[in-house]
């Protein structure tokens, strides 16, 4: 039977760092320096290895953006502390039934309650198109913005200066459908349903012909700091 494909974003503002579970299985997880040379050679370091207490961070993707390969089936997908205190503690849990030979995205969204210890989340399919063109490239809209009404994700071609709508507008939680661009680089702009202000930009991202991307928001909607790490930014993740 094919196997499935998972990956994984710690985008819930001021979230701890993480490890990925799929069930039991720890899917994603950060190596210490502690089995660096020389302490490589001990029985530890060779039979368990050390696991950093840093984990998957907000803002970061477990795996270094890259797809885990798992067994179809249904599946508790949780994100569990990776400090010292509080090690393992689930802060978030969603349930999905992963199918044979499809693709997912898991995001920890929303705000981190620090007294229940929890954090909002959701699963997106990630349905790439039947059929790969390969002569353009493929770029979708992820909402991961708690406190954001539905946005739409606007490109604009920083060669010839032509903008136009990445998909239709997307809501909290949501994915737009992959849509096609021609190849190069773009600023990118998401606008409020009814609103001609850009509510996010992200100058000069490049789009590579025969790949597919996720451009996906994170943070808080109402801070306007352009340095906060909370602020509302556009994260971009190659998914094939």
């Amino acid at each position: 039977m094919a196997g499935a494909k998972v990956k994984f974003f710690n985008f819930g503002v001021n979230a701890p760092g993480v490890n990925f579970y799929a069930n039991d299985a720890k899917i994603t997880a950060i190596s210490a320096t502690g089995c660096a040379a020389p302490n490589d050679t001990t029985t530890v370091c060779r039979t368990e290895g050390k696991e950093s207490t840093t984990g998957t961070v907000y803002g970061g993707a477990g795996n270094a953006g890259l797809y885990a390969t798992v067994v179809p089936g249904s599946y508790t997908l949780a994100g569990k502390i990776a400090a010292a205190t509080d090690k393992d503690l689930v802060i978030s849990q969603l349930t999905a039934n992963i199918e044979a030979g499809k693709s997912y995205s898991v995001y920890l969204s929303g705000f981190y309650n620090t007294t229940a210890k929890t954090i909002d989340g959701f699963v997106l399919e990630d349905a790439f198109p039947a059929a790969i063109d390969y002569s353009v490239a493929y770029v979708r809209f992820v909402n991961a913005i708690a406190n954001s009404a539905p946005m739409t994700l606007y490109a604009k071609s920083t060669t010839t200066t032509t903008e136009s709508a990445v998909g239709d507008a997307v809501a909290y939680k949501s994915g737009g459908a992959f849509v096609a661009l021609a190849p190069g680089s773009y600023d990118l702009n998401t606008r409020l349903v009814g609103s001609a202000t850009n509510a996010i930009s992200r100058a000069e991202v490049s789009f590579a012909a025969g790949h597919v991307y996720t451009i996906a928001s994170r943070g808080d909607i109402t801070v306007t700091s352009t340095t906060a790490a909370t602020r509302p930014q556009l994260d971009n993740t190659a998914n094939r």
